[in-house]
């Protein structure tokens, strides 16, 4: 600031504007020197302004006054110079600086320059640095930060630069806050699933990186990964793409003759990115050459995605693969599999020539009980080819293959909020036999039922005693149901032969106590039934036969039946003392006897002429036109039966071995034997005879539950004949024993393992049992051959996990499975053993990173071994080998996988398969 004299004698003052970088190193030892704040801080907006012409003509007129009066005011008046010619600096920070060390801070005025030494931190607009050291040189706008040496001179506290998002972990930096550019050396970041170490890392500017000397990599181990690519130079955009130029694959920090002129890498940070999903290559003995799961993958939104997949063959075979999956947070979720093949087999003109369509569809759907509490839907859709699992080129799953049903369904429920309260549901189900491709569905099913109804229950609402429990409901089914096969699916012929029937239920039933101890129960049961269509039975002259003759038209039968039944139950407790190992046993019986009685309905029951003779043997040829019907066909005789079963469990108290627990420890000896057996009262001897089988069935669950044992037999009191027909004889009286035993099976079921294991999911099982195979592996593990990057086993490894524990351990990881089952029958005097079987699978860690299985078994009755898979996987931290094997059987086959477990390098693999059949 200069102070001028002017023609009028008034002090003139001109501000002139300070240079910027003095200004704040004064401002900066001001807050230094007394201690205020180690935050230093600067804002640009505050500058001196030049007086405006404005100013400077209201000076004028305050001069032309002040020629008669004489003031000492000093006032502000433009400076001769109209502007000044000197631009103020714009400052180099445009944000705040926040910074701070647990060692020491040094400031530096003369070199401008500020030290900050251990756990240096320093803040700067979206830019973090933390280092051993930090150098902040006001006059070239940069800062230093790199590492120290701690007491033992080892390099500690690298710097880690974050800017956003973006971290790097460097063994020294240098950035310009102007131009927002750096030098960054030995760079370390992780960038999705890569980990970057670079030699010389330039920034560019926020948004583009330039390396050099770099390497990148999935694995966990930055410093000494098990592979890595090796590349000179390097273009990279955070969140975007990594543009490499020549790049070579090293493993073990052995170079390998893999190399590519360039390489691009998407590396958004979307959930999902469209792109190219590389085909592998195989060879089949029936199909030649081919490319496999090669295709294109579209992430067509944040809620649904779409994966296209193809196959090819050199004898002309293809297959197309279309999966969808879709979701709503807090609304729905679900996935759809399309799939189609065109199969053929040797080549044209050949005897062994085939060729062959199949094809497979699966939906499934769920929707949040949060989205609507009043309604829900779902669905769960596996149908097509019956013999699309048996003979597909993309499938090794054999869990699939040996099931013989296909099964859907498909429903939707809604609850209306009335008096009484309503619910109506709409399905679709499919069954479908791939043995013998006869397909059963329902298009749809319609349901709809009112809530019970208590008629007699008083204003207090409590239900109690015979009348005021009293309840009725209405239910109504209807059914469109189709019988079909997997030729005529979805044609014309389908459609045509569909039956649709209507079913309407009142139940009026009540219960109630009876002498304290018993529960008693009655009901009585009111039903319609409406047909669409009905038969009429007529001898054919032409076809010297009799055939049905369908009647379309709408007609109905009526029915009602009653039922009773009374039951209680009785404990008894066996003591044996406290200071017994077995200190109690306790027995819950629970016996029950029921009553049935539904009466003759032969008024719909006609008669015909079997021989067009006119003599009709009435017994014989009685019939009804129901004959067929969806919901059965009304009763030609009475039905008057009584039931008996009496189920029992056993439980034991034993002293706990843990001497610091007071109370026993409770033991389920037996979870149940069930006995039951039913005697018809209106039982001829002729046609029908009075006691029917009784069946006995058991569990039980040993070895803390790892066990589970189960028997059931089928005991008939009466004789056969020499045709193997029921007689009205006791066996007893027979010259047998007292019951004769018509079937008998038992099943064991053993899993054990050296330690508990966590139940994980695993893509390829999910996938099996939604095939409709077995959860377990006793069939062997299914592989993915989509995906052959999930494990064999459960599995428990991780990804780029580099812990190697002690190689010679007490134990061994293992577990083991078995399956256990014998049938036997009896029923026409065979005596016959006709079914028993082993299934076996054990899983063990030999080391490590070392994985074997073996699924197998024996069927002791064809005398043979069953389904044999053996299982192979080495751990190689960021890659997974593996190698499936069937030996024998008409699934043999083997396949072989080495490639890296990242997603994001899922195309950097090598796998060979062979399917002796396929």
């Amino acid at each position: 600031m200069t102070l001028q004299k002017t023609s009028h004698n008034f002090t003139k003052i001109a501000f002139i504007p300070l240079q910027t970088n003095l200004f704040h190193i004064v401002l900066l030892s001001f807050f230094l020197t007394f201690g205020a704040t180690n935050i230093y801080s600067q804002d640009i907006a505050k500058k001196t302004k030049p007086i405006t012409a404005a100013q400077q003509k209201k000076a004028a007129e305050a001069d032309t006054n002040a020629k008669t009066t004489v003031t000492d005011t000093i006032t502000k008046e433009k400076d001769s110079v109209k502007t000044d010619s000197i631009k103020p600096k714009k400052a180099f920070l445009e944000g705040k600086v926040k910074y701070k060390a647990l060692g020491y801070t040094k400031l530096d005025n003369k070199q401008k320059l500020t030290t900050l030494y251990d756990e240096a931190e320093l803040y700067y607009q979206d830019i973090e640095l933390k280092s051993g050291i930090i150098i902040m040189d006001y006059e070239k706008n940069e800062v230093y930060a790199g590492r120290i040496k701690d007491s033992t001179g080892k390099y500690t506290q690298y710097p880690n630069f974050k800017q956003g998002s973006n971290v790097i972990e460097p063994d020294s930096i240098r950035f310009n806050f102007k131009t927002k550019k750096a030098l960054i050396w030995n760079s370390r970041t992780d960038q999705g699933e890569f980990n970057v170490k670079a030699a010389i890392t330039k920034k560019e500017n926020d948004s583009v990186y330039f390396l050099k000397g770099a390497r990148f990599t999935t694995s966990t181990n930055k410093e000494n990964p098990e592979y890595y690519f090796q590349t000179s130079k390097v273009k990279f955009i955070p969140g975007k793409k990594v543009i490499t130029g020549l790049t070579h694959l090293v493993i073990a920090d052995v170079p390998t003759p893999i190399a590519l002129p360039f390489a691009f890498f998407p590396m958004s940070k979307e959930t999902s990115v469209s792109g190219l999903i590389l085909p592998s290559y195989n060879d089949s003995n029936n199909r030649g050459f081919s490319l496999q799961n090669g295709g294109y993958y579209f992430a067509l939104s944040d809620h649904y995605d779409l994966t296209v997949l193809a196959d090819y063959y050199t004898n002309g075979s293809y297959g197309m693969r279309f999966e969808s999956s879709y979701a709503t947070r807090y609304k729905f979720r679900g996935n759809v599999n399309v799939r189609f093949e065109n199969l053929i087999n040797s080549e044209r003109g050949y005897p062994d020539y085939s060729k062959q369509n199949i094809y497979n569809i699966q939906w499934s759907h769920s929707r949040d009980s949060k989205a609507n509490p009043n309604s829900s839907f779902s669905a769960s859709v596996n149908l097509g080819s019956s013999k699309y699992f048996q003979q597909s080129i993309n499938q090794s799953n054999i869990g699939s293959s040996l099931n013989n049903t296909l099964s859907s369904s498909v429903s939707y429920s809604k609850t209306f909020n009335i008096i009484p309260q309503a619910r109506l549901s709409l399905s679709a189900t499919h069954s479908q036999n791939t043995q013998t491709e006869s397909i059963n569905m329902t298009l749809p099913t319609l349901q709809f039922s009112l809530d019970r109804m208590y008629p007699f229950v008083g204003k207090d609402g409590v239900k109690k005693g015979f009348f005021k429990n009293i309840n009725l409901q209405y239910n109504l089914n209807g059914r469109n149901y189709i019988t079909t096969t997997d030729s005529l699916f979805f044609k014309p012929e389908m459609f045509r032969d569909a039956k649709i029937g209507f079913q309407h239920s009142i139940p009026l039933s009540t219960n109630f106590k009876l002498f304290k101890y018993f529960s008693a129960s009655t009901s009585v049961n009111y039903e319609e039934i409406w047909y669409t269509k009905t038969i009429r039975k007529e001898y054919d002259v032409e076809q010297s036969a009799v055939i049905d003759r369908t009647v379309n038209g709408f007609d109905a039968f009526r029915t009602y039946n009653f039922s009773a039944s009374l039951g209680t139950t009785i404990y008894g407790t066996f003591n044996f003392g406290e200071n017994k190992k077995i200190q109690a046993i306790r027995h819950v019986m629970r016996p029950s006897v029921s009553y049935g009685y539904t009466p003759s309905f032969e008024k719909y029951y006609d008669t015909y002429d079997s021989n067009a003779s006119g003599n009709m043997d009435i017994m014989d040829k009685q019939y009804t036109r129901f004959e067929g019907g969806i919901f059965g066909v009304p009763g030609l005789s009475n039905s008057n039966t009584m039931g008996i079963s009496i189920s029992n469990t056993f439980e034991a108290k034993v002293t706990d071995k843990d001497s610091t627990k007071t109370e026993p420890k409770k033991v389920m000896l037996l979870n149940n034997l069930n006995l039951s057996t039913s005697y018809n009262l209106d039982a001829d001897g002729v046609t029908a005879l009075a006691w029917s089988p009784t069946r006995v069935s058991t569990g039980a669950q040993f070895f803390q539950n790892k066990l589970n044992a189960n028997f059931a037999a089928t005991l008939d009191p009466y004789a056969i004949d020499n045709s193997g027909r029921r007689i009205n004889k006791y066996n007893i009286d027979n010259g047998g024993s007292l019951f004769r035993m018509t079937s008998a099976n038992i099943t064991l079921n053993y899993a054990i393992s050296s330690k508990d294991k966590d139940d994980k999911k695993n893509k390829a099982k999910d996938q099996t049992t939604r095939n409709g195979g077995r959860e377990d592996d006793l069939f062997g593990t299914a592989t993915d051959l989509n995906d052959n990057r999930q494990s064999l086993f459960d599995g428990s490894e991780e990804e780029g996990e580099d812990t190697i524990t002690e190689f010679f351990n007490a134990e061994l990881p293992w577990d083991m499975t078995f399956a256990y089952s014998f049938t036997y029958g009896n029923n026409n005097r065979e005596n016959k053993i006709t079914g028993n079987s082993l299934m076996i699978s054990a899983n063990t860690d030999l080391t490590p990173k070392w994985k074997v299985g073996i699924s197998t078994g024996y069927d002791f009755v064809q005398k043979g071994v069953t389904y044999t898979q053996l299982r192979f996987e080495r751990d190689l931290s960021s890659w997974r080998m593996s190698l499936n094997w069937m030996p024998f059987g008409p699934n043999a086959n083997w396949n072989f996988f080495i490639g890296i477990k990242s997603g994001i390098l899922s195309d950097i693999k090598w796998e060979k398969r062979n399917f002796n059949n396929r």
